[in-house]
């Protein structure tokens, strides 16, 4: 009796060991299963996500070099009134949204900033007219071409001893722009207020051997045109350019006996650079900008007619 009872126990107990290990062995592939069914989506995320990564990197790598892009540097030499002024105002005003870095050297003649652009030492120089810039090319052997006309500076007659042209005495003391093309100018104003005759055609290249009638015998004197405003307390009168007579503290349109005419004027002053650097990006856009509405608007409140924009 004993002896089939433990064979019955242990046949039974047999059947339940089966029973769990299959038990196992379904869950075991069930959640097998789950677990493969719950890879899957995250594996197809990472992968996306792997693949965009570099799309992402770019544009952000884009966004960041638009944002942080170096400004172009450009050294300029002018005069310090009123191209000076008007170089200022763009800097501070028009240059940093263009993506200029404006560094500004201010000079007191007509010579040094052309020869410091044509040895390297500038960018740029806003300070002449194309009738000085070619007789400088030709003078100097230089390579120094205008790219863009921005405005005209009358050049007046001044004086501290009279009040009217008319009150000029015989042998009263003139002077005049020492500078051929500036000297032209000087004597053509004179010839247009009657006080000289200058021969017939000579234009403005006239030189004081083409006066050919001097009525009151005035004794002209040529200067370097940065010292015509002291001169005006030793002469009778004196024909300055506009840019000296405003940094002297002259008003053209009101302080001049006669200011030149600006109509059909061949003395607009222009931005000037090294032959071959007239399309340099830089350039183009400080161009753009000395011809800007703001520019135009800036000239005509700023001066009140001393300074004419060219535009």
């Amino acid at each position: 009796m004993k002896t089939l009872v433990s064979q019955k126990h242990l046949s039974s107990h047999k059947f339940t060991l089966a029973s769990i290990l299959a038990v196992l062995v379904v869950t075991s592939f069930v959640l097998s299963a789950c677990a493969t069914a719950t890879a899957t989506p995250t594996s197809v995320a990472t992968t996306a996500a792997t693949t965009a990564a570099p799309a992402t990197e770019a544009a952000t790598v884009a966004a960041t070099a638009a944002a942080t892009k170096t400004p172009i540097h450009i050294k300029i030499g002018v005069s310090p009134v009123p191209h000076g002024d008007i170089i200022n105002y763009i800097k501070e005003n028009l240059a940093p949204a263009a993506g200029l870095d404006i560094e500004v050297v201010e000079f007191t003649d007509y010579v040094q900033p052309n020869l410091a652009l044509a040895d390297g030492t500038l960018d740029a120089n806003y300070f002449q007219h194309v009738p000085y810039l070619n007789d400088f090319n030709k003078e100097h052997k230089t390579d120094l071409v205008p790219v863009v006309a921005v405005h005209i500076e009358p050049l007046g007659i001044y004086s501290k001893k009279i009040k009217s042209l008319t009150d000029i005495t015989d042998g009263a003391v003139v002077a005049i722009p020492n500078d051929a093309t500036n000297a032209g100018r000087a004597l053509n104003l004179l010839a247009a207020n009657n006080l000289i005759t200058l021969k017939d055609g000579v234009g403005y290249s006239a030189t004081v051997n083409d006066i050919t009638a001097n009525p009151k015998k005035l004794k002209i004197t040529e200067l370097e045109a940065a010292q015509l405003v002291r001169s005006l307390d030793d002469t009778t009168i004196s024909v300055i350019n506009g840019n000296y007579a405003l940094e002297g503290k002259l008003t053209p349109s009101k302080d001049a006996l006669a200011l030149e005419s600006a109509k059909d004027n061949p003395y607009a002053n222009v931005l000037v650079v090294k032959k071959g650097h007239e399309n340099d990006e830089g350039i183009q856009i400080l161009a753009k900008l000395l011809t800007s509405p703001e520019v135009k608007k800036f000239i005509e409140d700023k001066y009140s007619g001393s300074v004419i924009p060219a535009f």
